[in-house]
């Protein structure tokens, strides 16, 4: 190990072999491991060692499900290396794929735009670098032009990928949507190959966790949708059309889904992030 290396984590697992020189092995079984997590790879110690550098990883899946061995399991980390694929579960996995991503992407520096979108409204904010820091509950992002930036893993609401053109090349372009200020904000975020393939998979599984699934009412979709918008909570029966005792109920049956939350006590309120996503797939349907 090198003096800039440090060990992240050492725990107790199991690795399977999936794919080996491009060749899928369909008879592959979990074999119990040590895995040790450093800033620059991961160790799988069984009755032999093998070493992965994370800048040898060309992406990384959540599923990769080879054969039923691999499908019964729920939890693990597929490493796409070269010709092969590992797939690795860890003991405390939700700790284990915290720190990779901290190996993975603490310190690096990515381009940012922020906020790309602020209330809906497209913002003409200029790219600008940024480094990231990874922890249990947050991404948290330091600007070069002197902001901090923090996305909440539970406070994400949607998340796009596109390819696009920044600063003069094409790139993976991941737009996480969350709040600041109980504003909706959209977040852009590019960085190479490796750390867009983190980036997503970090965000994506966060997002996933958060997304609404909700039997909601066109009027009361509508009221999510005035809140997105900017309107005040007491506009809302004049914008929407609705009396006032309406109203009221529709913001009780909000705050006891989670899709707002109370601000004030009893008449102000705010989008959740599940509100924020129904927002979110409502304008995605228009």
């Amino acid at each position: 190990m090198s003096d800039t290396e440090k060990k992240i984590a050492d725990t107790r697992g199991q690795y399977l072999q999936a794919v080996s020189g491009g060749q899928r092995l369909t008879d592959a079984e979990w074999e119990t491991c040590r895995l040790v997590l450093t800033t620059e790879r991961i160790a799988v110690i069984a009755d032999d060692k093998r070493q992965v550098a994370l800048s040898d990883i060309d992406r990384i899946a959540d599923r990769f499900d080879v054969n039923q061995q691999s499908a019964g399991v729920s939890d693990y980390i597929g490493f796409h290396v070269g010709d092969d694929v590992l797939l690795v579960s860890a003991s405390d996995h939700a700790a284990f794929e915290t720190d990779f991503y901290r190996a993975s992407l603490n310190g690096a520096v990515v381009l940012v735009q922020h906020p790309a979108l602020e209330g809906g409204v497209v913002q003409d904010t200029e790219w600008t670098k940024g480094r990231l820091k990874v922890s249990d509950d947050a991404l948290r992002l330091a600007l070069a032009d002197g902001q901090a930036v923090t996305v909440e893993r539970t406070d994400i609401g949607g998340l796009t990928v596109e390819e696009k053109r920044v600063a003069g090349e094409e790139r993976t372009v991941i737009q996480v949507e969350h709040s600041e200020a109980d504003i909706s904000v959209e977040t852009h975020l590019a960085g190479d190959e490796f750390q867009a393939t983190v980036l997503r998979t970090m965000l994506e599984d966060s997002a996933e966790r958060n997304r609404a699934d909700l039997d909601l009412s066109s009027t009361e979709k509508r009221v999510i949708m005035a809140l997105h918008s900017g309107v005040s909570p007491f506009d809302i029966p004049n914008f929407v059309g609705i009396d006032v005792e309406k109203t009221e109920e529709i913001f009780d049956r909000l705050i006891e889904l989670d899709v707002i939350s109370v601000v004030r006590e009893r008449t102000e309120v705010a989008l959740t992030t599940k509100g924020r996503r129904v927002a979110g797939d409502k304008m995605g349907e228009q």
